[in-house]
């Protein structure tokens, strides 16, 4: 009996024993499983993670050589040369097919062209590598020629701001700056050093200078020390540079002749040199009301009260713009104005993006001027984003006139190409104040104030949505840009 029971107690011992080595081994084998399965997904993870890295690779090679092939296609072209390539496409066209990279992989180009009016290039480049050609990445990037709407103040001149001028927005000239004011953005010139004709023109000063004394005592005083550069953030906060590249005023008479084409060819409203010029007035419907003008003050260019404008039809005049003398067209919405004549212009822009235009391209007579601050009329928008834009380019001068409010507000990017950009000379009495919302590129000095004339009080602010959303057919530079990269 106690044989048989020995027994017994063996076998149990041994079933016991294979149990826990089954369970062992199980445990060993959940272990084991796991840790393949983790050294498996670690060594598919970094596989694909190269992989990955590959087709991102291979999606920027994509996005910079069509950099490359934009800036060799667009080199020494006109800015007309330039559209017209961009619109037809080019030898490449818009839409080229795979593109193989180093023997990496490859990628695929997606290119919107820029619509009428606008320089933006959207490029969206798909890349893969050969090994997992399932596993794409996307980059998608802007390009654009930036505008001279990006400065607030622009000229091909010599400026001087005084010190009741603020200025919030870039500034520069291909000529020296004084600034004596607070500048709230970069002032720049293309000059190392010029002498300043405000100061008598026997005064050789920096590309850009001020002769404001510091508040600080321990500040260096004006004259500072041959070849010195003192800070001065009271005067410039966003600081100064000096020499720059220079803004070439050059193309805009091409930009002009571009403008006039596209006018006539759907892109917006031709008006011819009749009589001595057009009333534009704009409004909040979506219209503008249009007069041609029979008689004008040549020296003040207030419009004549009795018999000033022209009927519509026949030899009859108006002594208003209204009536038979008046004819309404709705605004061309990223289109232009362009009137062969000198042009006046006032009201208010509601969601539309209109450039208008007074040049005179014809051959023979004279450059051609826009007039603003007519009959105390500011020059507004409804709302400060991207669908109110308006652009006045002049062939000579853009000029307010003396009958503008006594506190003047202006809502425009105004571009006078072969003159100035300021106050009429004649019938301008002193005004309180100017608050200018935009940019302002004028090939001359370009001034709101002389002597006891103009706005005592002047504030020019920048209006943001001109770096992404310039009047239509604004000038710009030649050269592309990546202003934003994103991967999608």
């Amino acid at each position: 009996m106690k044989h048989i029971t020995n027994n017994i107690k063996r076998r149990n011992n041994r079933g016991s024993a294979l149990a826990y080595a089954l369970i062992i081994m199980t445990v060993v084998m959940i272990i084991l499983v796991s840790m393949l399965g983790y050294v498996s997904s670690q060594l598919t993870f970094s596989f694909n993670r190269v992989e990955k890295e590959k087709a991102f690779q291979v999606a920027e090679a994509g996005i910079y050589y069509y950099r490359w092939y934009l800036a060799h296609q667009t080199s020494g072209r006109t800015a007309l040369e330039i559209n017209t390539f961009l619109q037809t496409g080019g030898p490449m066209g818009f839409s080229p097919g795979e593109v193989s990279y180093e023997g990496i992989g490859k990628y695929q180009l997606v290119i919107t062209p820029p619509v009428p009016g606008s320089t933006i290039i959207n490029i969206k480049s798909i890349g893969w590598s050969n090994r997992v050609p399932g596993m794409k990445r996307t980059i998608s990037v802007r390009f654009r020629r930036p505008s001279w709407s990006e400065y607030t103040f622009l000229s091909n001149s010599f400026m001087n701001f005084g010190d009741q001028a603020v200025v919030y927005g870039k500034v520069h000239s291909n000529g020296g700056i004084r600034f004596d004011g607070v500048a709230h953005n970069t002032v720049s010139s293309l000059l190392p050093r010029f002498n300043d004709p405000s100061m008598g023109g026997n005064s050789i000063q920096f590309g850009v200078h001020t002769t404001k004394n510091p508040s600080d005592p321990d500040a260096p005083t004006y004259p500072w020390t041959s070849g010195t550069v003192p800070n001065r953030p009271d005067v410039f906060m966003g600081g100064r540079e000096f020499p720059v590249s220079e803004v070439s005023f050059t193309g805009v008479t091409t930009d002009l002749a571009n403008i006039k084409i596209q006018a006539q060819n759907g892109h917006g409203v031709y008006f011819d040199a009749t009589g001595v010029g057009r009333r534009i007035v704009l409004k909040n419907d979506g219209t503008f009301d249009v007069c041609t003008i029979a008689s004008a003050n040549s020296n003040t260019h207030a419009i004549s009260n009795n018999n000033g404008y022209k009927k519509n039809s026949g030899s009859g005049t108006c002594d208003s713009c209204s009536g038979e003398c008046l004819s309404n067209y709705p605004i061309p919405d990223g289109g232009i104005i362009f009137v062969e004549n000198d042009t006046w212009v006032e009201g208010t822009i509601n969601n539309k993006r209109v450039a208008i235009v007074a040049a005179n391209l014809s051959g023979g007579g004279n450059q051609r001027d826009i007039y603003i601050g007519i009959s105390d009329n500011n020059l507004r928008y409804t709302a400060y984003n991207c669908n109110n834009m308006l652009g006045l380019i002049a062939q000579r001068d853009v000029r307010v006139l003396g009958s503008c409010p006594d506190n003047f507000v202006v809502d425009a990017a105004l571009l006078a190409q072969g003159g100035v950009v300021g106050m009429n000379d004649n019938g301008f009495s002193g005004k309180n104040s100017l608050i200018f919302n935009g940019a302002i590129t004028s090939y001359l000095q370009p001034y709101f104030a002389h002597g006891n004339d103009g706005f005592a009080v002047r504030t020019y602010n920048f209006d943001n949505n001109l770096l992404y959303c310039p009047p239509p057919y604004f000038p710009t530079g030649t050269d592309y840009a990546i202003d934003l990269w994103e991967e999608l």
